[in-house]
C-alpha cells in the first residue's frame, strides 16, 4: 500500500509536470494545475522521508496511515489553486517545492547510504541522535531557499536595487515573446517584473485601440476606469517617449496618484497608439532614471510590436472564418442552383409533355381524321381543317409561352422595360411597370434582374390576396441598378428560414455581386428589393 501511494503520487506530479511544459491552456487553469503539482511534488518529498525515518529510527512504527496522510496535501493545493489571493503565487511555490523536495530526498539518500550501507543501523539512543539529526537537516534545506532569497533582497536594497537588473529584465521578454508564451500570461510576467525592478509600488499594462483604453493587468491589482483619447491627444501620446507627473498632469490625468513618483511609456506601432507601461514608486524613493526610461521605453516598444502582431493573428482569424463560412456559403449554393436546374429541366419536360406534346398528338389524330373525310364527305373534311387550325394556333401560342418561361425574346432584343410590361397578360392583379435605364446592361444583369421580378409578381400573385395590386419600378442611382417589387396585399411575417423563391432569387443576384432583402408585415403588403452595383460589371461585355 505505501509503495502503491508513493508510485502514484509521483506518477501524478510527472504527468502535471509534463501537462505544465506543453500546455498553452488559461492562466487561471494553468496556476491551479500548478498549485496541484506543487502540492504532488510535496506529498511525494515527505512520504520519502517517513519510509527513510522508519528504516533509519523505526519511526513511525506504522508508516502506513502517516503516507495516506501526506495525500490530504493534493485537495489543498487545489483549494490554494482556486484562491484569489495566493493564486498568483503558484509559479513561484512550485518552483520552490521542486528545490525543497529535491534536496531533501538528497539528505535523506545520503543518511541512508552513510549509515546504513556503509556503517550500521542505529540502535537504543543512537536513533533519538540520528532522528534529531535528519529533522535538523531537513528544517535546514526547507529553509535554505526563502533564506536565500532574503539576503539577496537585503543586498540589492543596500545597492539601491529592486528586483533583477532591469536589462535583464530586458532580455528576458524578448526571449519569452519568442517561445509563443500565452500573450495574457506574458503580460502578467512583464507587469510582476516590472514591479521587480522599475515600480515597486505598482505596475500596469494598459491596452486598446483608436483611443479608448482599458487596463489589461497591474500589480497591485486595482479597478480603473477606462481612458478616452481623441485625436489629437493620441497623436501626442503615441509620439511621447516617456511621460512623468507634470507630463501626466497634462495628458493623462487618469493615471496619476497622488505626488508619487509615475512613468509612463506608450506602447506603439507606426505611430499607432496600442496600450500604454506604467510604473510607480513611492514617495521619498528614488527618481527614475535616464536608464530607467531607456528599459521602459524598449519594452514599451517590444510590447507595442506583439500587441501589432495580436491584432494581425485576430483579424487574420477573422478573415479565415469569414472565408470559411463564405465557402459554406457558396457550397450551398451551388447545391441549390443545381438542384434548381434540375428541378427547371423537369418543369420543362412536364410541359412539353402534358401541353405541346398533346396538342401535337391530337393534331395527328385529328389529320387521320381529315384524310378519311376527305376521302367520303368533303363539306366535314373543311370543318375539321378549321378546327385544327385553331389547335395548330394552341400549339403555337403553348411553345411561345414555353419558350418566354426559359428566355423571353424581348428581354434579348428589347431590354427590360418592354420585357417586364409583357408578363402583364400572365399577372391576374393590376399591374404597373416604371423602368428609368439610360443604357442596356450585360444579358447576365439583365436576365437576373427580370427573373427576379418575375418571380415576385408571381409571388405577389399567389399570396397577396385578389384585392392588391403590384408595382414593378427599375432605375440607377449611385453607381447601383435597383429595382423593387412592392404589393398592397396581405403581407406576411418575415422568418429566418426564406422560402425557396426568395432564396432563388438571393443565389442569382449574389452570382453577379448583388443581394435581395425583403420587407414585409401582416396587413402591410410585401417589398422586394434588389441591388447590383454597376462598379463589378466594368469587365462585362454589354448587351446589343
Amino acid at each position: 500500500m505505501i509503495l502503491a501511494a508513493l508510485a502514484l503520487t509521483w506518477v501524478l506530479a510527472t504527468v502535471l509536470g509534463l501537462a505544465l511544459r506543453w500546455s498553452r491552456m488559461p492562466v487561471v487553469r494553468r496556476r491551479r494545475l500548478q498549485w496541484l503539482a506543487a502540492a504532488a511534488v510535496a506529498a511525494a518529498a515527505a512520504q520519502a522521508v517517513l519510509l527513510a525515518l522508519h528504516l533509519l529510527v523505526g519511526f513511525p512504527r506504522a508508516p502506513q496511515p502517516w503516507v495516506l496522510g501526506t495525500l490530504a496535501l493534493l485537495p489543498a493545493g487545489l483549494a490554494l489553486g482556486r484562491l484569489h489571493a495566493v493564486a498568483r503565487l503558484a509559479e513561484r511555490v512550485l518552483v520552490e517545492s521542486l528545490v525543497v523536495a529535491g534536496l531533501t530526498l538528497l539528505v535523506v539518500a545520503v543518511y541512508l547510504v552513510v549509515i546504513v550501507g556503509l556503517a550500521r543501523s542505529p540502535v537504543g539512543a543512537e536513533r533519538d541522535v540520528l532522528l534529531a539529526s535528519v529533522l535538523a537537516s531537513i528544517t535546514a534545506v526547507a529553509l535554505a531557499l526563502p533564506m536565500r532569497f532574503r539576503l539577496v533582497a537585503l543586498g540589492q536594497s543596500m545597492l539601491v536595487r529592486h528586483g533583477q537588473d532591469p536589462a535583464e529584465l530586458l532580455s528576458s521578454f524578448g526571449a519569452k515573446m519568442s517561445r509563443a508564451v500565452p500573450f495574457d500570461e506574458l503580460l502578467l510576467q512583464l507587469v510582476e517584473s516590472l514591479r521587480a525592478t522599475l515600480g515597486p509600488a505598482g505596475a500596469e499594462v494598459w491596452v486598446g485601440t483608436d483611443g479608448q483604453l482599458s487596463l489589461a493587468v497591474s500589480v497591485q491589482e486595482r479597478q480603473a476606469t477606462p481612458i478616452a483619447l481623441d485625436a489629437k491627444e493620441r497623436v501626442v501620446v503615441g509620439r511621447t517617449r516617456t511621460g512623468g507627473n507634470a507630463w501626466l498632469s497634462i495628458w493623462l490625468p487618469e493615471l496619476l496618484q497622488g505626488a508619487a513618483p509615475v512613468r509612463v511609456a506608450p506602447a506603439a506601432h507606426l505611430g499607432e497608439l496600442l496600450g500604454l507601461l506604467v510604473v510607480r514608486r513611492a514617495p521619498g524613493e528614488p527618481e527614475f532614471t535616464e536608464e530607467d526610461d531607456r528599459i521602459l521605453v524598449e519594452l514599451a516598444r517590444q510590447v507595442g510590436l506583439a500587441l501589432h502582431n495580436m491584432r494581425l493573428d485576430s483579424a487574420l482569424q477573422a478573415s479565415l472564418e469569414e472565408l470559411r463560412q463564405r465557402n459554406e456559403e457558396l457550397q450551398a449554393s451551388r447545391l441549390r442552383i443545381v438542384t434548381a436546374a434540375d428541378a427547371s429541366r423537369r418543369a420543362i419536360e412536364r410541359d412539353l409533355h402534358d401541353g405541346a406534346q398533346q396538342h401535337l398528338v391530337a393534331l395527328s389524330v385529328k389529320l387521320g381524321l381529315a384524310i378519311e373525310l376527305l376521302q367520303q364527305q368533303s363539306s366535314l373534311a373543311v370543318e375539321l381543317l378549321e378546327e385544327l387550325r385553331g389547335d395548330v394556333q394552341q400549339a403555337n401560342a403553348a411553345f411561345r409561352e414555353l419558350a418566354h418561361g426559359i428566355y423571353p425574346p424581348l428581354l434579348r432584343n428589347h431590354g427590360l422595360g418592354q420585357a417586364l410590361r409583357s408578363v402583364t397578360r400572365r399577372v391576374a392583379l393590376p399591374y404597373s411597370v416604371e423602368v428609368s435605364l439610360e443604357r442596356r446592361y450585360p444579358e447576365q444583369v439583365e436576365a437576373a434582374v427580370y427573373f427576379c421580378c418575375l418571380e415576385a409578381v408571381q409571388n405577389a400573385g399567389k399570396h397577396a390576396g385578389p384585392a392588391a395590386s403590384v408595382e414593378v419600378r427599375v432605375w440607377t442611382a449611385s453607381d447601383t441598378l435597383h429595382f423593387t417589387v412592392s404589393d398592397d396585399g396581405e403581407g406576411f411575417t418575415v422568418g429566418k428560414s426564406p422560402g425557396h423563391g426568395f432564396v432563388n432569387m438571393g443565389d442569382r443576384l449574389g452570382a453577379i455581386g448583388g443581394r435581395l432583402s425583403v420587407e414585409s408585415s401582416p396587413g402591410a403588403g410585401t417589398v422586394v428589393r434588389g441591388e447590383i452595383p454597376l462598379t463589378r460589371l466594368a469587365g462585362w461585355s454589354s448587351g446589343s
